[in-house]
């Protein structure tokens, strides 16, 4: 169910301020929980809807409650195609079959979408990158990998290790996917030929291009990722540690600030914060 403007949404009827209107999916999830907490405090959008799998014991209660914010006047509702609609950005953060299914339903009604899902298959990021001819998908990008990798170049071996929580569904993780990627095209490898995921026996020598992907699940880590540069003598690491999902969720709200007013196309966070 959607919050109408004079509802108790808290971003609806402030004077003065022009808001975009945000539908959030899995939002009874640790990363929907997130985006609609900082939502509460964001002056140019608002929570208009938010969407859970049809007979989620979540259906049916006050999102902003299920937050921890207090009362948002939007009630967690299954129906995404009434929801979905032009002039509404979509952020979600869920599994790959959902999201696919909403970013057909945002195609199609030439709305937006800040997606941040991992573990999508090959088949599965084709078609997004198919729909986004009509709509707009987010994903992560590092620029800054891309520089290091070309100026250190094939002298050194590349290792990515990611850390995420036991809780968590895919690995590796969609952003240790995109750093290999963004690696490999620096470097002018295929990475599907030079990919190596963790190790075991007798390996034998490490071959000079391939890119090691190692995952850990521990705890409740919400995101640590380390890329690795090393050669005889040195070492040179980018890590990155998430201490909290704010981090990702305003993130999102950045994304789907800059999408608003914005042609079809599939942009990254490169995009986002001018990199691109």
């Amino acid at each position: 169910m959607s919050a109408a403007a004079g509802e108790t949404s808290p971003n609806v009827g402030r004077p003065g301020v022009s808001t975009a209107d945000i539908v959030v999916a899995g939002a009874a999830g640790r990363m929907g929980n997130r985006i609609i907490a900082c939502l509460a405090d964001t002056a140019d959008m608002r929570l208009v809807a938010a969407l859970e799998a049809p007979g989620h014991a979540a259906i049916g209660r006050d999102a902003g409650e299920l937050a921890g914010v207090g009362k948002a006047g939007v009630s967690v509702g299954a129906d995404a195609v009434a929801e979905i609609i032009r002039e509404r950005v979509l952020i979600e953060f869920s599994v790959p079959e959902a999201s696919l299914a909403h970013l057909r339903l945002v195609a199609q009604a030439g709305a937006r979408a800040v997606i941040g899902t991992t573990g999508f298959s090959a088949t599965q990021r084709a078609e997004i990158t198919e729909l986004a001819q009509r709509a707009v998908a987010t994903n992560v990008a590092f620029k800054l990998l891309a520089t290091m990798a070309k100026a250190l170049g094939d002298e050194y071996d590349i290792e990515i290790t990611e850390t995420h929580h036991r809780f968590k569904k895919d690995a590796p993780s969609g952003t240790a996917l995109r750093m290999a990627e963004v690696v490999a095209a620096a470097l002018g490898r295929d990475l599907d030929q030079v990919a190596v995921y963790g190790r075991q026996g007798l390996p034998g020598e490490r071959s000079r291009s391939e890119i090691g992907i190692l995952s850990l699940r521990s705890g409740d880590v919400v995101g640590e990722h380390t890329v690795s540069f090393g050669t005889l003598g040195e070492r040179l690491e980018l890590v990155h540690k998430a201490h909290n999902r704010d981090t990702y969720a305003r993130g999102a709200l950045r994304a789907a600030r800059f999408i608003v007013g914005r042609p079809a196309g599939l942009y990254s966070m490169a995009d986002v914060l001018g990199l691109a």
